[in-house]
């Protein structure tokens, strides 16, 4: 029975991975509305490579054991978890990873936490490093002192500090992007918090030049008004905190710009890497308000649900690239 499930879910899979084959065709002919994977879902978005899918069913299946369930259906993080295996295995048949963005919190370490000297991710976020794979911690946090971010990732930057295996370029291949798209710091092992402050001028998008101030003002004092309206409305015990570029609370928040821009921008910063050989890695892809969302816009998704599966994440990209932990 577990022969012919496993069987059946492989061309269930192999069925869909044809359905988005043909889409990306039509993509590149510029004809995407006419695909039959459009007709299905209206709202299907850009694909930036293929979806190996039946490959990675059958890696799941075997970690996972779902075609064994007699009783129990695949789950939706059973297929959350094929599609992030899928995507790993379509970056790394297209060629080389470039650049892997993270989201912070419940990512890289629990929600509220930081990213502490032990934490296991380190070693292996040190080992894509090395392969020349630039590096971008894209967070909402929104600090213009780099010490605040020191705070959050000292585990991490203390580690590219210390580190023997590393070049002095490729300790230089680490950013970090707060307030989703609005200040950017990269690694300087000269500074006191081992983060320099890189001016706006220097890294944001053409897109973003007609941003001006005014606007930015007109926009916070409105979701601010707003914010302050709904908490007396709702009669709620809560504080309104307002930014220079974001207005919220701990679980509601407006900031100017989202994570579609603050990837693009570590993109460009990079060089102008482009989207399919870009993976962003959160845990918030809900379409309802999730701020990992937008990054679906400009590169290939991985979706978390603990800083336990970045961990796993990370250990299939070493098994499907077929290289090793750290290899040059």
């Amino acid at each position: 029975m577990a022969a012919m499930a496993h069987r059946r879910y492989a061309e269930i899979m192999r069925d869909v991975e044809g359905l988005i084959n043909r889409h990306i065709a039509h993509q590149r002919a510029g004809t995407q509305d006419r695909s039959k994977l459009k007709l299905l879902v209206p709202s299907v978005g850009t694909f930036f490579t293929p979806l190996n899918l039946e490959d990675a069913f059958i890696y799941q299946d075997k970690q996972r054991f779902i075609s064994s369930r007699r009783f129990v259906p695949p789950s939706f993080n059973d297929i959350r978890l094929i599609l992030n295996t899928a995507q790993v295995i379509g970056l790394f048949k297209g060629g080389p990873l470039n650049l892997v963005t993270f989201d912070g919190d419940v990512t890289l370490y629990d929600d509220g936490e930081s990213l502490t000297p032990g934490n296991p991710v380190i070693p292996r976020i040190l080992g894509l490093l090395q392969w020349g794979t630039r590096i971008g911690i894209v967070t909402a946090a929104g600090y213009t002192d780099a010490s605040r971010y020191y705070g959050r990732l000292h585990g991490l930057l203390d580690a590219i500090r210390d580190s023997k295996e590393l070049t002095s370029a490729q300790k230089q291949n680490l950013v970090v992007m707060g307030g989703e798209s609005n200040y950017l710091f990269k690694f300087d092992i000269e500074r006191p918090n081992l983060l320099t402050f890189v001016p706006r001028e220097e890294w944001t998008l053409e897109e973003m030049k007609g941003w001006t101030d005014e606007d930015v003002k007109e926009l916070l004092d409105t979701a601010e008004v707003a914010l302050r309206d709904a908490v007396k409305c709702m009669q709620l015990n809560a504080l309104v905190l307002r930014k220079e570029r974001a207005v919220g609370g701990n679980d509601v928040f407006v900031d100017i710009g989202d994570k579609s821009w603050g990837v693009l921008a570590c993109q460009r910063f990079f060089g102008g890497i482009d989207g399919g050989k870009s993976l962003h890695v959160g845990d918030q892809f809900l379409s309802a308000g999730a701020n990992d969302f937008k990054a679906r816009l400009v590169c290939t998704t991985a979706w978390i649900a603990s800083p336990a599966e970045t961990v796993q994440l990370l250990d299939e990209i070493y098994i499907h690239s077929g290289r090793q932990c750290g290899e040059s």
